[in-house]
């Protein structure tokens, strides 16, 4: 019997989205109230508020509308995904990236693995940092040429860049958009109870390099070689030049986002430079840095709608006003709950959740403020509460199709969503798994 094979990504989102659109015309719509929250700049539910509201049932075209919508709504991440796609098409036409893997792939002669490790750190201190994902596609060029100059495959190179920034995301004590949002929102001092989180921290990424070094060595072949190109000679000065940007450009990035205020538009116009430049500075001239911009958008178009249609899915639960439902008669069997159970609870409520809503800030928001003060009267603590809440809803990052950032990196990389699930599942596990003992431990270890 053949293998299931999971139908396009493309095609996968749209079935979750008529889901989507069915479910308004089965579940009661509801709705909570909000207010805004000033220490965070959001507007967040009231707990206690729920009530039934009309029913809005989305119909056929209206789920289709809801597409550009999405699209419309998520443009400067879009913007982003195909602006770096051109600008890396430029820098790979001048040879500058082959230069800088051959010599990576030189000084790692005979200890090739190395770069599982490294690499996999790197990442994961991004995602605890800054909730590292969309901006991991600006790295997915370098990486592809990397994993096949060594023998890996493409898994491999997303394993150890968007896998290893959930992971990082998922267990961090300082994660902005993540851990510091829902302790603000529980009433609780950013950064409290970090000593535990890093502890569980380390012990998750040094799972998850486990996994990718075991899969790694299980897949390699023999290593791609990198000739010299045309192009590259008598350039070595100007490539270097160019791999002096790349690099800027990359120190830049945490830069922009933590210390400047930029958004995906800045990172947009960042990269739109880097490759401008860079096409200069080789020769490359006005219409074949041009020409190389819009081979890199072709590449990229893909990627960069899956952002979009994934994103369509939470618009179509909001236009039918049931969102809200699902948290509600999700969050209610854990009244009457032992501690314990609750806090295990609480982590698959998130994890259900977090299929329909991928944005950590955007679950925080809508679930903290209702599971909070449930959480105090059934004497689970509230970093006990954060915890579950990070765990639950961050590890499913990994593998939700939902997750816009994770099947546009996929498909940039050019890996399938069911060779992807594969690999990931049992990772999924563990980690999940050490969540849980991280939670039933935190009820007694941190306050």
């Amino acid at each position: 019997m053949s293998r299931l094979r999971v139908p396009h990504p493309i095609a996968l989102l749209i079935g979750c989205i008529l889901l989507a659109a069915i479910a308004t015309w089965l579940l009661p719509a509801g709705r909570y109230e909000r207010r805004h929250d000033e220490a965070t700049g959001r507007d967040i539910v009231i707990a206690g508020t729920y009530q039934r509201v009309e029913a809005q049932p989305v119909g056929p075209f209206s789920a289709v509308v809801a597409i550009p919508r999405a699209i419309a709504a998520a443009a400067d991440v879009i913007a982003l995904v195909f602006l770096v796609g051109g600008a890396f098409a430029v820098i790979e036409q001048t040879g500058a990236l082959r230069r800088a893997v051959r010599r990576l792939v030189g000084a790692l002669k005979g200890r090739e693995l190395l770069v599982v490790p490294v690499t996999c750190i790197a990442f994961a201190a991004g995602g605890a940092l800054q909730n590292m994902q969309e901006e991991i596609i600006a790295f997915v060029p370098l990486l592809l040429l990397l994993v096949r100059t060594l023998g890996f495959d493409a898994l491999t190179a997303c394993a150890m860049s968007v896998g290893a920034a959930a992971v990082g995301s998922s267990f961090s004590p300082v994660n902005p958009f993540q851990v510091l949002i829902a302790q603000k929102l529980a009433q609780l001092p950013p950064g409290s109870g970090s000593v535990f989180r890093l502890v569980f921290l380390a012990v998750a990424i040094a799972l998850w390099i486990w996994g990718t070094s075991r899969y790694a060595r299980r897949i390699r072949t023999s290593p791609e070689e990198l000739a010299i190109e045309p192009e590259e000679r008598g350039h070595g000065a100007r490539l270097d030049f160019i791999l002096l940007l790349v690099v800027a450009a990359f120190v830049m990035l945490p830069v922009g986002l933590n210390v400047l205020g930029w958004g995906f538009d800045e990172l947009s116009a960042l990269f739109l430079i880097v490759g401008v430049t860079a096409g200069l500075i080789a020769g490359l001239g006005v219409s074949g840095t041009g020409e190389a911009f819009v081979h890199g958008f072709s590449q990229m178009a893909g990627a960069a709608l899956l952002i979009g249609f994934a994103k369509s899915i939470s618009v179509v639960l909001e236009d039918g006003m049931v969102l809200d439902t699902i948290v509600h008669g999700l969050a209610t069997p854990l009244e009457g709950l032992p501690p314990a159970g609750a806090a295990l609870a609480m982590m698959g409520v998130h994890t259900a959740i977090h299929v329909p809503v991928p944005s950590v800030s955007s679950h925080a928001v809508l679930t903290m403020p209702i599971l909070v003060p449930l959480s105090d009267l059934l004497g689970v603590g509230r970093q006990v509460t954060v915890l579950a809440y990070q765990y639950g809803a961050g590890l499913t990052d990994l593998l939700t199709p939902t997750n816009g950032a994770l099947m546009a990196i996929l498909a940039a990389a050019g890996v399938r969503f069911e060779h992807w699930f594969r690999f990931v599942l049992p990772m999924f596990g563990l980690l999940l798994g050490l969540g849980a003992v991280a939670v039933v431990l935190g009820l007694r270890l941190i306050a």
